[in-house]
């Protein structure tokens, strides 16, 4: 049991360092304005748009009527589980004394909440493998904002790799998150549709 506990420390140390390899690489070639993941090994550069932005700045305001400035992240890069999985999710909310890593990251295990609005080319990575590592994280609050939707999609309750509780609503409605870790309702009637 030792033995495989090793490999996999080795494992997820080599993928940091290959991770921090490859965002030190990018930042030199990465326009203003853009911005870098690297999901599954690949990586994905993507412009931010008005309609992305006004969803991700809703978000942060209403979550600043509870939590703190210093709590709350957007765009900022965390490393989660699975192989070189780099995300830097649209808006973050760390853990109350969360602190960063001798590295200098901010840790998965200290994330309680992650937003991600859909963008069209990235749109299979929130559905799917950001998922997938955001409850292998056991991130408690998962929600994506899909503009071409006009939906929210909040998912609860991570077991393994998938999440057991799944809530949609359409903008306009209501996301009621008084009984997860967040601790409040989130208002979507602002939210605009592409």
């Amino acid at each position: 049991m030792a033995v495989l506990e090793d490999r996999v420390e080795m494992a997820e140390e080599n993928d940091e360092s290959a991770l921090d390899q490859l965002f030190e690489s990018l930042a030199r070639f990465t326009p203003e304005g853009y911005k870098v993941e690297i999901v599954e090994g690949a990586i994905f550069v993507s412009p931010q748009q008005d309609t992305h932005w006004e969803i991700i700045l809703d978000i942060v305001e209403q979550l600043r009527t509870k939590y703190p400035r210093k709590r709350l992240k957007s765009d900022v890069r965390v490393d989660y589980p699975g192989h070189l999985n780099g995300f830097a999710s649209d808006v973050t909310l760390v853990a109350e004394g969360a602190e960063k890593s001798p590295g200098g990251l901010w840790r998965h295990q200290d994330v309680e909440f992650v937003a991600e609005v859909i963008s069209k080319d990235t749109a299979h990575n929130d559905y799917g493998p950001k998922k997938t590592a955001y409850a292998l994280a056991e991130v408690p609050a998962y929600l994506i904002a899909d503009p071409y939707q006009g939906k929210c999609h909040l998912y609860t309750r991570p077991k393994g790799t998938e999440y057991l509780i799944k809530l949609s609503v359409t903008f306009g409605a209501d996301i009621d998150t008084t009984t997860t870790r967040l601790g409040l309702t989130l208002k979507t009637h602002e939210f605009p549709r592409d």
